[in-house]
């Protein structure tokens, strides 16, 4: 926490901040936001243009999935579907800010992840060429360290804790209201 104090005419003026807080969910929301980015561009490519997907994933004239395998549309739509399951959690987490929803998806983009990580990292196609294996393995690599990232990073509170408000005091004036009582006679 910081506390600022600052004087004003009358008073002074306390502020508190929670910058553990903050940062903590600054970080959370920038990697759900990155992780829903991931799901969305993938889901929704591969749903409703699978064989595009498939012939042209990630873009950028880089081919990553044609040089695995022949084409299976309804294995493509059911990645694409998969995705966007995994952008709906994400969402869901990013909308509510709730560190435990945020911690939910992480743990299921860590399990997607993994398994994910590991066939690609055992699994390198004849066709595909060194700059191009290397890139898609670090693509791969960054969804479960997002995901583990959540759940090691989500603040304990379910929700943010809102900062406290500004504390005034203020002190009485000695001016002519203050000098001028102390002239009048005793009643």
């Amino acid at each position: 926490m910081r506390i600022s104090l600052h004087g004003t005419g009358d008073g002074l003026r306390v502020r508190m901040r929670l910058d553990v807080n903050r940062r903590r969910w600054l970080a959370v929301q920038i990697i759900l936001g990155v992780l829903l980015a991931v799901a969305l561009f993938t889901g929704l490519w591969a749903t409703f243009a699978p064989h595009s997907f498939y012939t042209s994933f990630p873009g950028f004239g880089m081919r990553w999935v044609q040089p695995d395998g022949p084409y299976n549309h309804h294995l493509t739509g059911d990645v694409g579907a998969f995705f966007l399951a995994l952008g709906a959690v994400t969402a869901a987490a990013l909308w509510f800010l709730d560190s435990l929803l945020a911690r939910v998806a992480g743990l299921a983009w860590l399990v997607f992840g993994v398994p994910h990580l590991i066939y690609h990292a055992l699994h390198k196609p004849e066709a595909m060429g060194g700059v191009s294996f290397t890139l898609s393995l670090l693509s791969v690599l960054l969804l479960p360290a997002l995901g583990a990232a959540l759940i090691l990073v989500a603040p304990r509170e379910r929700t943010r804790v809102p900062e406290p408000n500004d504390l005034t005091f203020r002190f009485p004036r000695r001016g002519k209201s203050a000098r001028g009582l102390g002239n009048r006679p005793p009643r």
